[in-house]
Protein backbone atom coordinates (compact mmCIF):
# COMPACT_ATOMS: atom_id res chain seq x y z
CA UNK A 1 0.00 0.00 0.00
CA UNK A 2 1.94 3.07 -1.41
CA UNK A 3 2.31 5.91 1.67
CA UNK A 4 0.99 8.89 -1.28
CA UNK A 5 -2.27 9.25 -2.54
CA UNK A 6 -3.60 12.11 -4.94
CA UNK A 7 -6.57 12.10 -6.99
CA UNK A 8 -4.94 14.21 -9.40
CA UNK A 9 -1.67 11.84 -10.11
CA UNK A 10 -1.48 8.57 -11.20
CA UNK A 11 -0.97 5.87 -8.27
CA UNK A 12 2.72 4.59 -10.79
CA UNK A 13 3.83 8.35 -10.80
CA UNK A 14 3.22 8.83 -6.92
CA UNK A 15 4.78 4.78 -6.47
CA UNK A 16 7.80 6.21 -8.58
CA UNK A 17 7.94 8.82 -6.45
CA UNK A 18 7.83 7.26 -2.87
CA UNK A 19 10.80 5.42 -3.90
CA UNK A 20 12.75 8.21 -4.65
CA UNK A 21 12.32 10.06 -1.47
CA UNK A 22 12.28 7.45 1.52
CA UNK A 23 11.76 8.27 4.46
CA UNK A 24 10.39 11.77 3.54
CA UNK A 25 6.83 10.67 2.53
CA UNK A 26 4.91 13.02 5.48
CA UNK A 27 6.95 16.01 4.30
CA UNK A 28 5.86 14.87 0.44
CA UNK A 29 2.38 14.33 0.91
CA UNK A 30 2.22 17.63 2.83
CA UNK A 31 3.29 19.30 -0.05
CA UNK A 32 1.11 17.61 -2.53
CA UNK A 33 -2.07 18.35 -0.62
CA UNK A 34 -0.56 22.39 -0.96
CA UNK A 35 -0.10 22.15 -4.56
CA UNK A 36 -3.41 20.91 -5.31
CA UNK A 37 -4.28 20.25 -9.03
CA UNK A 38 -2.28 21.61 -11.80
CA UNK A 39 -4.96 23.93 -12.36
CA UNK A 40 -5.53 25.33 -9.00
CA UNK A 41 -3.73 28.29 -8.07
CA UNK A 42 -1.92 26.99 -4.80
CA UNK A 43 -0.11 28.87 -1.94
CA UNK A 44 1.92 32.36 -3.21
CA UNK A 45 5.04 31.62 -1.35
CA UNK A 46 6.42 28.63 0.61
CA UNK A 47 9.45 28.16 3.04
CA UNK A 48 10.83 25.26 3.53
CA UNK A 49 13.74 24.95 6.24
CA UNK A 50 16.11 22.52 7.91
CA UNK A 51 19.57 21.62 8.69
CA UNK A 52 22.28 21.01 5.57
CA UNK A 53 21.74 17.37 4.21
CA UNK A 54 17.97 17.42 5.33
CA UNK A 55 16.97 16.29 1.73
CA UNK A 56 15.42 19.83 1.44
CA UNK A 57 16.66 20.27 -2.75
CA UNK A 58 16.54 16.64 -3.08
CA UNK A 59 12.83 16.17 -2.62
CA UNK A 60 12.00 19.39 -4.34
CA UNK A 61 13.60 18.32 -7.53
CA UNK A 62 12.35 15.07 -7.82
CA UNK A 63 8.86 15.97 -6.34
CA UNK A 64 8.57 18.57 -9.24
CA UNK A 65 10.63 16.48 -12.46
CA UNK A 66 8.84 13.27 -11.58
CA UNK A 67 5.30 14.94 -11.39
CA UNK A 68 6.16 16.86 -14.63
CA UNK A 69 5.25 20.07 -12.84
CA UNK A 70 6.52 23.07 -14.36
CA UNK A 71 9.21 24.88 -12.52
CA UNK A 72 12.41 26.88 -12.65
CA UNK A 73 15.06 26.10 -10.40
CA UNK A 74 17.83 28.35 -9.04
CA UNK A 75 20.38 28.43 -6.59
CA UNK A 76 21.06 32.00 -4.90
CA UNK A 77 24.69 31.61 -4.22
CA UNK A 78 25.59 30.86 -8.12
CA UNK A 79 23.58 33.91 -8.81
CA UNK A 80 24.31 36.48 -6.57
CA UNK A 81 22.82 39.59 -7.41
CA UNK A 82 19.15 40.30 -8.23
CA UNK A 83 19.69 40.99 -11.71
CA UNK A 84 21.52 37.56 -12.05
CA UNK A 85 18.82 36.07 -10.22
CA UNK A 86 15.77 37.44 -12.02
CA UNK A 87 17.82 36.99 -15.37
CA UNK A 88 18.09 33.45 -15.11
CA UNK A 89 14.45 32.95 -13.61
CA UNK A 90 12.82 34.33 -17.06
CA UNK A 91 16.13 32.17 -19.15
CA UNK A 92 14.88 29.15 -17.34
CA UNK A 93 11.07 29.91 -18.28
CA UNK A 94 12.01 30.14 -21.92
CA UNK A 95 12.46 26.56 -21.47
CA UNK A 96 9.38 25.60 -19.84
CA UNK A 97 7.71 24.76 -22.77
CA UNK A 98 6.42 21.27 -24.44
CA UNK A 99 8.21 22.63 -27.74
CA UNK A 100 12.02 23.19 -26.90
CA UNK A 101 12.93 26.58 -29.05
CA UNK A 102 16.35 28.51 -28.78
CA UNK A 103 16.57 30.71 -25.28
CA UNK A 104 17.47 34.13 -25.92
CA UNK A 105 19.09 36.78 -23.11
CA UNK A 106 16.86 39.18 -21.99
CA UNK A 107 18.32 42.25 -19.85
CA UNK A 108 16.30 42.62 -16.69
CA UNK A 109 17.69 45.61 -14.18
CA UNK A 110 14.30 46.06 -11.86
CA UNK A 111 11.77 44.01 -10.26
CA UNK A 112 9.31 45.94 -12.29
CA UNK A 113 10.85 44.97 -15.65
CA UNK A 114 10.61 41.93 -14.52
CA UNK A 115 7.31 41.11 -13.25
CA UNK A 116 6.32 43.11 -17.04
CA UNK A 117 8.84 39.92 -18.54
CA UNK A 118 7.40 37.26 -16.99
CA UNK A 119 3.88 37.77 -17.23
CA UNK A 120 4.81 37.98 -21.25
CA UNK A 121 7.14 34.61 -20.74
CA UNK A 122 3.74 32.49 -18.90
CA UNK A 123 1.76 33.74 -22.21
CA UNK A 124 4.11 32.99 -24.61
CA UNK A 125 4.90 29.60 -23.48
CA UNK A 126 0.81 28.85 -22.57
CA UNK A 127 1.32 28.24 -18.73
CA UNK A 128 -1.25 30.32 -17.66
CA UNK A 129 -3.66 27.15 -16.93
CA UNK A 130 -1.30 25.56 -14.73
CA UNK A 131 0.74 26.66 -11.35
CA UNK A 132 4.65 27.37 -12.24
CA UNK A 133 7.02 26.98 -9.50
CA UNK A 134 9.60 28.96 -8.67
CA UNK A 135 12.27 27.25 -6.54
CA UNK A 136 15.24 29.70 -4.81
CA UNK A 137 17.67 27.41 -3.03
CA UNK A 138 19.91 28.52 -0.34
CA UNK A 139 17.55 31.72 0.35
CA UNK A 140 19.16 33.22 2.50
CA UNK A 141 21.25 34.63 0.06
CA UNK A 142 18.45 36.87 -0.43
CA UNK A 143 19.18 38.92 2.70
CA UNK A 144 22.25 40.21 0.81
CA UNK A 145 20.41 41.64 -2.47
CA UNK A 146 18.47 44.86 -2.44
CA UNK A 147 15.48 45.37 0.46
CA UNK A 148 12.54 45.01 -2.14
CA UNK A 149 13.74 41.48 -3.82
CA UNK A 150 12.46 39.36 -0.86
CA UNK A 151 9.21 41.22 -0.28
CA UNK A 152 8.29 40.81 -4.17
CA UNK A 153 9.08 37.42 -4.15
CA UNK A 154 6.40 36.91 -1.04
CA UNK A 155 3.75 38.69 -3.65
CA UNK A 156 5.13 37.63 -7.41
CA UNK A 157 1.49 35.83 -7.65
CA UNK A 158 -0.36 39.05 -6.23
CA UNK A 159 1.79 41.15 -8.56
CA UNK A 160 1.87 39.25 -11.73
CA UNK A 161 -1.76 38.16 -11.42
CA UNK A 162 -0.72 35.03 -12.26
CA UNK A 163 -0.86 31.30 -11.35
CA UNK A 164 2.74 30.83 -9.73
CA UNK A 165 4.04 29.85 -6.37
CA UNK A 166 7.35 30.90 -4.48
CA UNK A 167 9.70 28.31 -2.80
CA UNK A 168 12.34 29.15 -0.76
CA UNK A 169 14.51 26.71 0.37
CA UNK A 170 17.15 27.63 3.62
CA UNK A 171 18.72 26.18 6.36
CA UNK A 172 17.96 29.09 8.55
CA UNK A 173 14.29 29.56 10.53
CA UNK A 174 11.65 32.63 9.09
CA UNK A 175 11.97 34.58 11.65
CA UNK A 176 15.63 35.76 10.28
CA UNK A 177 14.27 36.62 7.07
CA UNK A 178 11.01 38.46 8.25
CA UNK A 179 11.92 42.39 7.48
CA UNK A 180 11.73 45.09 9.73
CA UNK A 181 9.15 46.54 7.68
CA UNK A 182 6.78 43.60 7.56
CA UNK A 183 5.72 41.34 4.55
CA UNK A 184 3.47 38.52 3.12
CA UNK A 185 3.91 35.53 5.66
CA UNK A 186 5.19 32.11 3.72
CA UNK A 187 3.46 29.00 4.53
CA UNK A 188 6.46 27.33 6.45
CA UNK A 189 7.71 23.74 6.40
CA UNK A 190 10.10 21.61 8.65
CA UNK A 191 12.65 19.17 7.40
CA UNK A 192 13.28 17.58 10.55
CA UNK A 193 16.87 15.46 10.37
CA UNK A 194 17.30 11.78 9.26
CA UNK A 195 17.08 9.42 12.13
CA UNK A 196 19.68 6.64 12.31
CA UNK A 197 16.70 4.14 11.42
CA UNK A 198 16.70 6.64 8.45
CA UNK A 199 20.25 7.03 7.45
CA UNK A 200 20.49 3.17 7.71
CA UNK A 201 17.57 2.52 5.01
CA UNK A 202 18.90 5.09 2.75
CA UNK A 203 22.48 4.24 2.87
CA UNK A 204 21.59 0.73 2.49
CA UNK A 205 19.82 1.10 -0.87
CA UNK A 206 23.16 2.21 -2.50
CA UNK A 207 24.26 -1.69 -2.35
CA UNK A 208 27.27 -2.70 -4.60
CA UNK A 209 25.25 -5.63 -7.30
CA UNK A 210 28.49 -7.63 -6.33
CA UNK A 211 27.25 -8.16 -2.75
CA UNK A 212 24.13 -8.95 -1.04
CA UNK A 213 21.81 -6.57 0.68
CA UNK A 214 22.33 -7.84 3.91
CA UNK A 215 26.11 -7.90 3.99
CA UNK A 216 25.92 -4.26 3.11
CA UNK A 217 23.37 -3.35 5.65
CA UNK A 218 25.72 -5.11 8.20
CA UNK A 219 28.12 -2.67 6.86
CA UNK A 220 26.52 0.16 7.19
CA UNK A 221 25.21 -0.81 10.48
CA UNK A 222 28.86 -0.77 11.70
CA UNK A 223 29.98 2.87 10.15
CA UNK A 224 26.80 4.31 12.04
CA UNK A 225 27.58 2.19 15.08
CA UNK A 226 31.48 4.92 14.52
CA UNK A 227 30.26 7.76 13.44
CA UNK A 228 26.39 9.21 14.14
CA UNK A 229 27.42 10.34 17.59
CA UNK A 230 29.83 12.62 15.99
CA UNK A 231 28.34 13.09 12.20
CA UNK A 232 24.81 13.19 10.86
CA UNK A 233 25.35 14.57 7.99
CA UNK A 234 24.25 12.60 4.92
CA UNK A 235 26.46 13.32 2.58
CA UNK A 236 29.27 13.04 4.59
CA UNK A 237 27.86 9.77 5.47
CA UNK A 238 27.61 8.83 2.42
CA UNK A 239 31.52 9.87 1.24
CA UNK A 240 32.60 7.58 4.31
CA UNK A 241 30.51 4.59 3.31
CA UNK A 242 31.71 4.52 0.00
CA UNK A 243 35.52 5.40 1.44
CA UNK A 244 35.66 2.54 3.72
CA UNK A 245 33.97 -0.29 1.90
CA UNK A 246 36.73 -1.88 -0.02
CA UNK A 247 38.82 -2.62 3.20
CA UNK A 248 35.64 -4.01 5.07
CA UNK A 249 35.18 -6.66 2.36
CA UNK A 250 39.04 -7.15 2.45
CA UNK A 251 38.68 -10.56 4.39
CA UNK A 252 36.11 -11.97 2.03
CA UNK A 253 37.94 -11.09 -0.90
CA UNK A 254 41.06 -12.86 0.54
CA UNK A 255 38.66 -15.64 1.78
CA UNK A 256 39.26 -15.42 5.29
CA UNK A 257 36.13 -14.97 5.82
CA UNK A 258 32.33 -15.02 4.56
CA UNK A 259 30.18 -12.00 4.53
CA UNK A 260 28.17 -13.57 7.63
CA UNK A 261 31.54 -14.04 10.37
CA UNK A 262 30.44 -10.27 11.18
CA UNK A 263 32.79 -9.93 14.19
CA UNK A 264 36.28 -10.98 11.98
CA UNK A 265 35.01 -8.36 9.56
CA UNK A 266 34.54 -5.48 12.82
CA UNK A 267 37.96 -6.14 13.61
CA UNK A 268 39.15 -5.93 10.53
CA UNK A 269 37.53 -2.52 9.98
CA UNK A 270 37.83 -1.19 13.17
CA UNK A 271 41.24 0.54 13.25
CA UNK A 272 40.32 2.18 9.67
CA UNK A 273 37.16 3.66 10.85
CA UNK A 274 39.26 4.88 13.95
CA UNK A 275 41.73 6.86 11.32
CA UNK A 276 38.63 7.82 9.23
CA UNK A 277 37.30 9.84 12.18
CA UNK A 278 39.83 12.45 12.10
CA UNK A 279 39.03 13.37 9.12
CA UNK A 280 35.64 13.59 9.33
CA UNK A 281 34.33 17.05 7.42
CA UNK A 282 37.74 18.54 7.32
CA UNK A 283 38.87 16.76 3.68
CA UNK A 284 42.13 17.34 4.34
CA UNK A 285 42.64 14.57 2.72
CA UNK A 286 41.55 12.89 -0.84
CA UNK A 287 39.83 10.28 -1.75
CA UNK A 288 42.19 8.84 -3.92
CA UNK A 289 45.33 9.68 -0.88
CA UNK A 290 42.81 8.28 1.98
CA UNK A 291 42.98 4.51 -0.52
CA UNK A 292 46.93 4.93 -0.68
CA UNK A 293 47.38 5.06 3.13
CA UNK A 294 45.10 2.57 3.80
CA UNK A 295 47.22 0.28 1.39
CA UNK A 296 50.61 1.07 3.28
CA UNK A 297 48.77 1.14 6.44
CA UNK A 298 50.00 4.83 7.07
CA UNK A 299 48.59 7.51 9.89
CA UNK A 300 46.73 10.68 7.93
CA UNK A 301 49.71 12.89 9.45
CA UNK A 302 52.05 10.95 7.35
CA UNK A 303 51.11 12.42 4.17
CA UNK A 304 52.77 15.26 3.05
CA UNK A 305 51.47 18.55 2.78
CA UNK A 306 48.68 17.83 5.47
CA UNK A 307 48.63 19.90 8.73
CA UNK A 308 47.25 16.73 10.67
CA UNK A 309 45.50 19.22 12.67
CA UNK A 310 48.25 21.03 14.34
CA UNK A 311 45.95 24.50 14.04
CA UNK A 312 43.01 24.68 14.42
CA UNK A 313 40.78 27.83 13.06
CA UNK A 314 38.69 29.05 15.19
CA UNK A 315 35.15 31.37 14.31
CA UNK A 316 36.29 35.38 13.85
CA UNK A 317 34.76 36.51 17.47
CA UNK A 318 35.30 33.78 19.25
CA UNK A 319 38.98 34.31 18.41
CA UNK A 320 39.11 37.86 19.31
CA UNK A 321 37.36 36.86 22.25
CA UNK A 322 39.42 33.94 23.60
CA UNK A 323 42.12 36.72 23.07
CA UNK A 324 40.98 39.15 24.95
CA UNK A 325 39.88 36.66 28.08
CA UNK A 326 43.71 35.21 27.77
CA UNK A 327 45.00 38.90 28.54
CA UNK A 328 42.46 40.17 30.70
CA UNK A 329 43.75 36.65 32.99
CA UNK A 330 46.87 38.93 33.59
CA UNK A 331 45.07 41.96 35.16
CA UNK A 332 44.74 41.73 38.82
CA UNK A 333 41.32 42.13 39.98
CA UNK A 334 41.54 44.83 41.53
CA UNK A 335 42.14 46.72 38.12
CA UNK A 336 39.19 45.65 36.18
CA UNK A 337 37.03 48.56 36.85
CA UNK A 338 39.95 50.90 36.14
CA UNK A 339 40.55 48.94 32.60
CA UNK A 340 36.94 47.99 31.86
CA UNK A 341 34.44 50.65 33.14
CA UNK A 342 34.16 54.56 31.39
CA UNK A 343 33.51 55.77 34.67
CA UNK A 344 35.58 54.56 36.70
CA UNK A 345 35.84 57.06 39.16
CA UNK A 346 38.92 59.04 40.53
CA UNK A 347 42.45 57.34 40.90
CA UNK A 348 44.44 57.94 44.41
CA UNK A 349 47.89 59.01 43.17
CA UNK A 350 50.09 56.64 45.14
CA UNK A 351 53.69 57.22 46.29
CA UNK A 352 55.30 55.11 42.98
CA UNK A 353 53.29 57.26 40.92
CA UNK A 354 54.31 60.33 42.43
CA UNK A 355 58.12 59.54 42.31
CA UNK A 356 57.47 58.96 38.61
CA UNK A 357 56.00 62.44 38.00
CA UNK A 358 58.96 64.01 39.70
Amino acid sequence: MPNLEHSAYPAATLLQLESLVPCRESQVSMLLSIFGERQQFSFPSIFIYGHTSSGKTYVMQNLLSTLQLPHVFVNCVEYFTSRLLLEEILIQLQSCSSEPEQTSHVRCDTFNDFVRLFKQAVVSQELQDQTLYIVLDRAEQLREMEANILPAFLRLQELTDRNVTVVLLSEIVWELFRPNTGCFEPFTLYFPDYSIGHLQKILSQNHPPEYSADFYAAYINILLGVFYMVCRDLKELQHLAVLNFSKYCEPVVRGEANERDTRKLWKNIEPHLKKAMQTVYLREISSSQWERLQRDDGEPGQLKGLSAHTHVELPYYSKFLLIAAYLASYNPVRTDKRFFLKHHGKIRKTNFMKKHEK
